[in-house]
């Protein structure tokens, strides 16, 4: 049994890698499947959604990892401005692509919402994982 204070940032940035690469295939999986069943609005829908939840995880990944670096005070971290400027870049660009999105395909809003949970559900799944290779 490995104690949580060993957990480092690597472990962090494999975790959420590890998460985004679910949150691929479990949308390579799903969104031919709703094409099939609904239409491809439905589809293009829940992968607008996936791309807005994987995004999501990886300007995460873009903050955690400048706010450890500078925590940590080793390697030169990048300037915490830029980093916060991506971020709100990003929501913003995020709030203009469900607009459009819902306002131009005439899909299920339940597609679109099972994207945006996507990255959620594929963060609790990896956590799961890395607390049963800690307690192990």
């Amino acid at each position: 049994m490995k104690p949580m204070e060993n957990f480092s940032d690597a472990d962090f940035k494999r975790t959420i890698w590890s998460a985004l690469r679910l949150l691929v295939v479990i949308t390579a999986v799903v969104a031919p499947l709703l094409w099939w069943k609904l239409n491809w609005q439905s589809a293009a829908l829940l992968v607008v959604g996936a791309l807005i939840s994987g995004s999501g995880l990886y300007e995460w990944l873009r903050l955690m990892t400048a706010v450890m670096v500078r925590m940590d005070g080793g390697e030169r971290a990048k300037p915490m401005g830029l980093v916060l400027t991506g971020f709100f870049v990003r929501l913003g660009l995020t709030v203009v692509l469900l607009y459009v999105s819902l306002k131009i395909l005439d899909g299920s809003v339940y597609a679109l919402a099972g994207g945006l949970v996507l990255g959620v559900f594929a963060l609790t799944v990896e956590g799961l994982r890395l607390m049963k290779a800690w307690t192990v």
